[in-house]
């Protein structure tokens, strides 16, 4: 398979501090790879470097074979990488379809495939983004994304606001893009074993360090090992 985001010893932060110390990661075609840890773990900064909105303190990232920093965020997204950020960041005084249709340019079967991953959505299509609910706006958000076939998808925090019922329903669209598509997905979830039942693989992020790594159904089993990942080592002392 080929290797779509490549990242060895990746020190990242914002100036001075190092919040990403010492990561080594990476997707493969096709895969899907969960990034869990708790909050400030420092995932949101490993996707804004992978992204090229950081740069990296010390260590090297690929970014579909292209070191990061070498070309800019956005001749990145016409390489093929796409980015769902936390906010979502979409425009809400458009309308769905205009959200996705402006993302997919000229390539009107792009659009309509996008969309096709999210049938909940075709009644809501005429709709501006910003009247639709919290989850309607993350399948928006996410077939925005696709609407650009990406052949790198990264989502950071596709639950957040959202019950988790919701979050079960998003969830298997990862899976079938990257069956349908060959797409790489790095995706950002705090709901741990929703994430692990989706993903191929996981890393587990803990102030920084890498905590854990592996097949996401060996981690999924792994119960002690996730709770001292997100609770600090009293939860492995609570369940001894």
């Amino acid at each position: 398979m080929t290797t779509l985001l490549d990242i060895r010893g990746l020190d990242a932060g914002y100036g001075t501090i190092r919040v990403v110390r010492n990561l080594s990661l990476r997707v493969e075609e096709g895969e899907i790879v969960a990034l869990l840890g708790p909050n400030g773990a420092g995932k949101t900064t490993t996707l804004l470097t992978a992204s090229g909105l950081v740069p990296p303190l010390a260590g090297e990232v690929e970014v579909l074979g292209i070191p990061a920093g070498r070309r800019s965020p956005q001749a990145m997204a016409r390489h093929g990488l796409a980015h769902v950020p936390e906010g979502r960041s979409l425009f809400c005084s458009l309308t769905a379809k205009e959200n996705v249709e402006l993302a997919a340019g000229r390539d009107r079967k792009a659009a309509e495939r996008a969309l096709g991953f999210f049938p909940d959505l075709a009644s809501h299509l005429g709709r501006r983004a910003g009247l639709l609910s919290g989850g309607q706006q993350q399948m928006l958000a996410l077939a925005r994304a696709l609407a650009t076939k990406p052949r790198l998808l990264m989502v950071d925090e596709m639950s957040l606001g959202l019950a988790p019922v919701i979050v079960e329903r998003l969830l298997p669209a990862l899976r079938t893009v990257a069956d349908e598509t060959g797409c790489g997905v790095l995706f950002v979830e705090q709901h741990v074993h929703l994430a692990l039942a989706v993903a191929d693989r996981a890393y587990v992020l803990a102030h920084g360090e890498l905590v854990a790594a592996g097949e996401a159904s060996d981690l999924a089993r792994q119960t002690q090992l996730l709770a001292s990942g997100y609770l600090g080592e009293r939860a492995l002392a609570a369940e001894a």
